[in-house]
């Protein structure tokens, strides 16, 4: 009679650890935000290299040029992203308004000789062999400062003039600099991220309903007063909108897409990245992911984006800090925000607005900040309650791979 052993199962979770357990684990959050991001950049890389190839040999230059370049600010972003996801938030708090000194800064030297004017917007600056978009930067500042002052004002939240000032004051400082180089996309963005810092805060209803009608009168201001964007949007509310009207960019987009069906066209094999398609691999790549991949592509990237707002989501719940909760708060806003409307855009919901696709659009200052503010959140997710001990407990990839490899060999 053979004899029976109370060894659990190979797949069984271990003693007194439900899957439900696992899935309540302190360390959660911090693995979904790691994945979903990493998975992103590398379908975003995938993707500029598919999009851009054509016109990369159009203008003389090899199809691997864009690529190599979002590469190259990859591998620039990843290991700075690693460092701030080690920074203690304590010293980000304590930093706050040296970054956002810094980032004003950076954002002034664009209307300086270093400035340069792109699609419209002054927001660049020119170096010898180097550019960069500072607004990006002055983004993850506020959201840091956001962080930092309204924590402070949290118990006075109850006066009006302490939940307002100098929060609304300052970040209305910080919006204007981007809307004096007439970047309108940028601006809302970054409304959009104050308005997340103030809803986590707790701000009372009055002041956040407040801020967000003043922020809609500037934005409206800022479309009328540019005979190009009035245009823009009075075309694409018209209902009878076509190419040579404005809606070129939006029609071959929906073009795209609908070209895509369910499995798509297979990688590679997009025909709107042929010189159809203004900024296939900018600002309209997620158009060439449904052409290329299909709507199983696109519901992909949105699961993925889906995925980085309930991690964040669950930092803000769960962790301790009210800091780190304000701060999060204003990255998922920035960050999922951007994402929603880049979409909108590309499937005709909004007018051409022009911010790129988090993560997967090429372009190099976007992606480095957003994997550097996606660090702050990561180092947050570190600290949230057992998360510090969970990870110390686990052995390093490096460890990891030594031992398989040891035991390999033996």
């Amino acid at each position: 009679m053979a004899q029976t052993t109370d060894a659990p199962a190979p797949d069984a979770a271990p003693p007194g650890r439900s899957r439900l357990g696992q899935w309540n684990s302190a360390v959660t959050s911090y693995y979904l935000l790691l994945g979903a991001t990493l998975l992103l950049l590398v379908i975003g890389l995938v993707m500029v290299l598919s999009s851009s190839s054509v016109e990369s040999l159009a203008d003389g230059g090899s199809p691997y040029a864009v690529f190599l370049s979002q590469a190259q600010f990859a591998l620039i972003g990843l290991p700075l992203m690693w460092l701030a996801s080690r920074v203690k938030p304590t010293t980000y708090q304590r930093f706050a308004w040296p970054l956002l000194g810094a980032g004003v800064v950076l954002q002034l030297l664009v209307f300086t000789p270093l400035g340069r004017s792109k699609g419209g917007n002054t927001g660049w600056i020119y170096l010898p062999g180097f550019s960069a978009q500072p607004s990006e930067a002055l983004k993850l500042a506020l959201a840091v400062w956001l962080g930092m002052i309204l924590v402070r004002k949290q118990p006075l939240f109850d006066d009006w003039k302490h939940a307002a000032i100098p929060a609304l004051p300052i970040a209305a400082g910080t919006v204007g600099l981007v809307l004096l180089g007439r970047d309108l996309g940028t601006a809302m963005i970054m409304l959009i991220l104050v308005a997340g810092a103030l809803f986590v805060a707790g701000v009372p209803m009055r002041i956040f309903a407040g801020a967000g009608l003043l922020a809609g009168v500037a934005v409206a201001v800022m479309a009328i007063g540019s005979d190009n964007r009035t245009a823009r949007i009075l075309n694409h509310f018209s209902g009878d909108c076509d190419e040579a009207a404005g809606c070129y960019q939006t029609k071959h987009g929906l073009q795209a897409m609908a070209t895509g069906g369910w499995g798509g066209l297979g990688l590679g094999a997009s025909r709107e990245k042929w010189s159809y398609l203004p900024e296939a691999h900018n600002d309209f790549i997620f158009a060439i992911i449904g052409e290329e991949l299909g709507l199983i592509g696109t519901l992909l990237v949105l699961a993925l984006f889906g995925v980085l707002a309930f991690a964040m989501i669950r930092i803000i719940a769960r962790h301790r800090d009210p800091f780190a909760q304000i701060v999060t708060g204003a990255v998922a806003a920035w960050i999922i925000g951007q994402a929603l409307v880049n979409m909108g855009v590309v499937i005709g919901l909004v007018p051409v607005i022009g911010v790129p696709l988090p993560l997967v659009s090429a372009g190099g200052s976007a992606l480095i900040t957003t994997l550097v503010a996606l660090g702050v959140v990561l180092s947050f997710a570190r600290t949230e309650p057992g998360a510090a001990e969970a990870l110390a407990g686990r052995p390093s990839v490096v460890r990891r791979s030594l031992a398989v490899i040891g035991r390999t060999r033996a």
